[in-house]
């Protein structure tokens, strides 16, 4: 499958309000883009959706809706088509979480987290794939994270979603091979990163919640992602030198990572700075319906805005497209077993000489 060319195209972005969800709609739109964003907070979702139409979006709209609903988000998909045509790239991004330890986070606080975290992707996914399957083309991109292969402290409720995700991923994925169709997926594992959660996720640690240093800024996660729709032929993506040494330290010593984050862990999620009793709290309500929170959380003067490992990745991956485009030229134009190897690698049969009509 040839890379999606990046020209008007209809992306659909969960979590679109803030963050990286916010940072992908606002790189979408400069390419000219025609985007739905979706997300639960109106003041939130308003001013994302005028950040991407600034930025250069053909077309914006906004549609509040939880992802834990399957039904609000399957007529979120039909709106999208009715308005702004044929789903081209589905983003899931949204997601919520608890930062505490497991035994002081309650049954309803688990599944909630569960159900916007991993059950989100998946009701998404039914949802694009509805659309993308019958017209034989789209990507839908899962944004990742390390926690996805490294669980960590304080973090259970999240950790078991991303894993979930990773699982889910890789059987759909196998799948789609299997059947033969041109509708990509991939997932981007991302860093930590400068967002507005750590100022709204529910949290019962002494100390305010913060991201695992080294930190990235959501600009650096949205150029994967946007680097993924145009790439969708690798499974998953790498963002940020962290992510990368903790995913090979996860394969190797993964023991000795267990003790390593069990003395680190919980000093490294919180600054020293005491939790307030009146911090929002967007577990089960968005806090950003009738205040916009920004892109950006509290942490840009540690926060970097570039990744030489990911710019590393990018170059790497670009090349490695261009030289599988020219061997498939090269294969295609081959008489009898070069067409055949290609078809067999694309799920399609080539002609045969007995397929042949004078």
């Amino acid at each position: 499958m040839e890379p999606v060319e990046p020209a008007n195209r209809t992306v659909v972005i969960t979590g679109g309000s803030a963050g990286i969800g916010r940072a992908c709609a606002v790189a979408f739109g400069a390419r000219g883009d025609r985007l739905a964003l979706i997300a639960r907070g109106r003041a939130g979702l308003e001013a994302a959706v005028r950040e991407a139409e600034q930025a250069g979006a053909a077309q914006v709209i906004g549609i509040e809706a939880d992802v834990a609903d399957a039904s609000a988000l399957e007529a979120a998909a039909c709106r999208v088509e009715e308005e702004l045509g044929p789903i081209d790239v589905w983003v899931n991004d949204a997601f919520a979480s608890v930062f505490a330890p497991f035994t002081e986070i309650s049954p309803e606080e688990f599944r909630r987290v569960t159900e916007v975290s991993y059950l989100g992707y998946v009701y998404a996914t039914r949802a694009a794939l509805k659309r993308m399957l019958p017209r034989d083309r789209g990507v839908i991109i899962q944004v990742g994270s390390a926690i996805a292969y490294r669980g960590i402290p304080l973090q259970s409720a999240y950790s078991g979603a991303k894993h979930a995700i990773q699982g889910f991923h890789e059987a759909l994925r196998c799948e789609l091979l299997a059947s033969g169709t041109r509708v990509r997926t991939t997932m981007v594992q991302m860093p930590a990163v400068n967002t507005p959660q750590f100022d709204w996720v529910r949290s019962r640690l002494p100390g305010r919640a913060q991201p695992v240093p080294p930190i990235y800024q959501p600009q650096v996660a949205a150029r994967a992602v946007l680097f993924a729709a145009d790439h969708p032929r690798r499974r998953e993506y790498w963002v940020g030198g962290s992510t990368v040494a903790t995913l090979v330290a996860n394969a190797i010593v993964p023991g000795l990572l267990d003790r390593y984050l069990a003395r680190t862990g919980f000093g490294s999620q919180q600054d020293d700075r005491r939790r307030r009793a009146g911090d929002p709290d967007n577990l089960f309500e968005p806090v950003d319906a009738e205040r916009d929170f920004g892109e950006h959380g509290r942490f840009d003067d540690k926060a970097s805005d570039r990744s030489r490992q990911q710019q590393a990745a990018h170059l790497f991956g670009a090349l490695t497209d261009g030289v599988r485009r020219a061997a498939g030229q090269v294969l295609a134009n081959l008489p009898g077993t070069g067409s055949r190897f290609l078809a067999r690698m694309r799920g399609t049969r080539a002609p045969r000489p007995s397929d042949r009509t004078s």
